[in-house]
């Protein structure tokens, strides 16, 4: 069976790494992604033998229960019925372990939240998200660091950008990207009228220079003044930067250090993300033109979830998902419940395409 057969070569790998470490690799660089292929193995390794250790006892049990004397018989049948209905879960769960990984799930993310239609309730609906994920990234003892905050007069927000940075970031956050909807009656309504508006969110795994090859002569770099709302922030010098991608017409922005090597440098790492994602994007559509619609593209442009406070209700569309707990999940605490569900279908969808 290939299933068993790919619990050979697992335990076998595991074997051959514990074989190589205790020769001790002259290169530490090797030693430590021999021990951190272990690690990840490890697991893995411990469910199949408990796996295969309850298998064997359902062999000698089924023995046991041909035996002619009626009480052992029975105290077997017992215990080998129970066991059996175990099985089918043990199984599952290797297999779930045994799912090709994201190879972004562990990186830090750049989050982008932009306002879209509604105006000033888009932008106000925009800052509402941002704090959401701050406040969920703190939850979660991850790093926020903000890159970019284009903010409005009235507590909105046009646009921000954040590098979360913590243990799996990208692997919960991912399915984030796409249109987010409000549903509620705006501060400056005075007829009571519910709106709806609406905010971007992109997340992109972060991306290292050795990930992404970027030619000096594909850049055209403008420096500028920074310019804030309302003359906030305003620097007297030309620290600004905006980076043009030339091949792609890729354009990122950064104002909010004073230093224009900082701004240059924020601007890089946001550019770099960009790129790396796109280049995600396309062997994903190479690979299948399906495989994504599984939870959800990521496209900026799908509408995923709504927030309609008369309701007190968040519905996440592409699992059919409703909770009757926005105020919690604005403040980050009921978040997880929408990110255990979207990695719970996603993992479910991985495995039936496996089995197909």
């Amino acid at each position: 069976m290939s299933f068993d057969r790919n619990l050979d070569a697992v335990v076998r790998r595991y074997d051959e790494i514990g074989a190589q470490m205790a020769v001790a690799p002259d290169d530490p660089r090797v030693f430590q992604r021999l021990a951190r292929e272990r690690a990840e193995l490890e697991p893995v390794v411990q469910a199949i033998l408990a796996l295969r250790r309850a298998r064997a006892e359902l062999d000698d049990l089924a023995a046991l229960a041909a035996d002619a004397d009626e009480a052992v018989k029975t105290m077997a049948e017992e215990e080998y019925f129970a066991l059996k209905a175990r099985l089918p879960a043990m199984e599952r769960d290797v297999q779930v372990m045994l799912l090709p990984k994201d190879a972004a799930d562990e990186r830090n993310a750049i989050l982008e939240v932009r306002a879209g239609t509604g105006g000033d309730e888009a932008a106000l609906f925009a800052a509402d998200l941002f704090r959401m994920y701050q406040r969920y990234a703190a939850l979660r003892g991850w790093r926020f660091e903000i890159m970019e905050l284009a903010e409005t007069g009235l507590g909105g927000l046009k646009e921000g950008i954040a590098l979360v940075s913590g243990g799996g970031v990208f692997a919960r956050l991912k399915f984030e990207s796409g249109v987010h909807r409000v549903q509620r009656v705006p501060v400056t309504e005075a007829s009571g009228r519910i709106h709806t508006s609406a905010a971007t969110v992109a997340v992109l795994p972060e991306a290292e220079e050795v990930d992404v090859r970027i030619d000096d002569k594909d850049l055209r770099v403008d420096v500028f003044r920074a310019q804030g709302a309302g003359g906030q922030h305003v620097n007297t010098t030309d620290s600004a930067v905006r980076i043009t991608h030339l091949p792609t017409g890729i354009v990122v922005a950064q104002q909010d250090e004073k230093s224009q090597h900082k701004n240059k440098a924020k601007a890089m790492k946001i550019l770099r993300a960009r790129l790396f994602e796109a280049e995600r994007q396309r062997q994903d559509a190479a690979r299948a033109a399906d495989r994504r619609s599984q939870v959800g593209s990521g496209d900026r442009s799908e509408r995923i979830r709504t927030y309609n406070f008369p309701q007190n209700r968040v519905t996440d569309h592409r699992i059919g998902l409703s909770l009757h707990a926005l105020a919690q999940v604005l403040e980050g605490q009921a978040l997880d419940g929408l990110v255990d569900a979207l990695l719970a279908e996603d993992r479910a969808a991985r495995l039936a395409e496996l089995s197909a």
